[in-house]
């Protein structure tokens, strides 16, 4: 670990001398920008002097550059997430959560109605948030039925009888947190 810190630290002289002549100063107008001594600066960009971040700050931001630029910080993993579609029973729920326990995130698209057969409706220990991002929402929670548009959401305990799918002959998608223990997914502040 020692020697990569020595070794980042180490390219770091050559890339300020290269930004400094690349922008035509001397090192007294970038002692006058940075509030380094040119002394200080030569030293850093010879290697004679090992940077600060106190030194590498003011020069980051005098060359205009981020400060990775000047210490050839390598670059971060993809913060990507490869999302991978589970097809269940016609739904497609594409997990939107990698951590087990806890609430989960889904989201879920429910084909257009008629392409599935209404199931009954089902009961599970749990407790279930969903926000309507396309289509209808046909939802049946217990005796009640109810047809949820774009925007519109709903929360209930799966220890109901429900059933959720299309309203009408188009898809419809859901963004939908359940917590298998009864977590809520938002809570109400308490009243003083």
């Amino acid at each position: 670990m020692e020697n990569l810190a020595h070794d980042v630290l180490a390219g770091v002289g050559p890339r300020l001398r290269a930004l400094r002549r690349a922008r035509g100063g001397t090192l007294a107008t970038l002692a006058a920008e940075t509030g380094l001594t040119a002394s200080t600066l030569s030293r850093l960009e010879t290697g004679r002097l090992r940077p600060t971040l106190e030194q590498l700050l003011p020069l980051a931001r005098a060359h205009g550059v981020p400060l990775d630029d000047l210490v050839a910080a390598p670059p971060t993993g993809d913060p990507r997430i490869h999302l991978r579609p589970i097809r269940r029973a016609g739904l497609v729920l594409v997990p939107l959560t990698r951590r087990a326990g806890g609430v989960q995130a889904y989201k879920v698209i429910y084909p257009p109605a008629g392409r599935s057969p209404i199931r009954k409706p089902q009961t599970h220990e749990g407790y279930e948030w969903f926000y309507v991002l396309g289509g209808q929402v046909r939802f049946v929670l217990g005796e009640r039925e109810f047809r949820l548009g774009v925007g519109e959401a709903a929360e209930f305990d799966t220890g109901v009888p429900h059933w959720i799918g299309s309203a009408d002959s188009q898809p419809a998608e859901a963004l939908v947190l359940f917590g298998a223990q009864g977590e809520r997914a938002h809570l109400t502040p308490a009243r003083s």
